[in-house]
């Protein structure tokens, strides 16, 4: 009993990365129409970031802040530099933004060399607790609990802000939007620039999880495609119950399939597309 619920929480805790990871993703697809595949490479920024910081002594929280903040930054350059002169033209969206993951990796690797960076976990988080006779280390636990409190802001602010009811409203019907005098071009940059902050600030958090290489914007960006496809490509509360699906299906392949744990997730994927092609609570077009 003791073994299952420790994998569930490894899955819980995974599972709260790849939301932070997609989020943002989601809501910039949903409201600009915008397919952002430099998503990854934003995370990965704020991994090498929050990474560095950290291990010179900086604030654990202001570290990974400060990588939310990088990522941001970068994603508001591509997005005011390129991506608004080429709403509706996917294609186009589709090669710039790889273009940009080339272009951020080199950068990484120019600033920070190819040496990988080791998983880091801040002092006050090392230890663990006792769960009956088995230990369980905080750090996860802390990721499960920062995963909870960005759902339920997010949450926050898409119901119960202005704001949130002009990415809704636009999300449904830009054009009407814009007639009634709002600034979308401003509110779609401000989503913009919030959706790269959470998943440079995931970077940072997960960074005990997946480490700091130079493929880390690619393996991520893999697993926030098949959170969309799984949850709904629009929905933001569909990649929260994919992220969890996925975390806890990785970590059960992991302890009881491990010859075959890197296909659990992809085998979702396919029952999924299967018999949900819109995914679990994604619209139907």
């Amino acid at each position: 009993m003791l073994i299952l619920l420790f994998n569930l929480l490894n899955g819980l805790s995974f599972g709260a990365v790849l939301f932070l990871l997609t989020a943002g993703m989601v809501i910039v697809l949903g409201l600009m129409g915008i397919l952002n595949l430099a998503h990854g490479a934003f995370f990965m920024v704020g991994a090498y970031v929050g990474l560095s910081l950290a291990k010179q002594g900086w604030n654990f929280f202001l570290a990974c802040l400060c990588g939310g903040l990088v990522g941001a930054l970068i994603g508001l350059l591509i997005e005011r530099g390129f991506l608004q002169r080429l709403y509706r033209q996917p294609n186009a969206q589709v090669m710039v933004t790889l273009g940009f993951v080339y272009i951020i990796v080199n950068l990484i690797q120019w600033i920070w060399g190819g040496v990988t960076g080791i998983p880091f976990v801040p002092a006050f988080l090392s230890g663990s607790i006792n769960i009956g006779h088995l230990t369980y280390p905080i750090y996860r636990l802390f990721i499960i609990a920062v995963g909870l409190v960005i759902a339920a802001v997010l949450y926050w602010f898409g119901e119960k802000t202005r704001i949130g009811a002009m990415v809704r409203a636009g999300t449904d019907d830009k054009e009407t939007v814009m007639g009634l005098g709002i600034n979308f071009g401003l509110v779609s940059m401000t989503v913009f620039f919030l959706g790269a902050f959470i998943a440079g600030f995931a970077g940072g958090i997960g960074v005990s999880l997946f480490g700091a290489h130079l493929n880390l914007g690619w393996d991520v960006l893999f697993l926030a495609l098949a959170v969309m496809v799984i949850g709904g490509m629009e929905s933001v509360s569909g990649a929260l119950l994919a992220s969890i699906l996925i975390g806890i299906i990785d970590a059960f392949g992991k302890a009881f399939f491990p010859g075959f744990a890197m296909f659990t997730i992809y085998f979702l994927f396919i029952i999924v597309l299967l018999l949900k092609p819109s995914g679990l609570l994604g619209r139907k077009t």
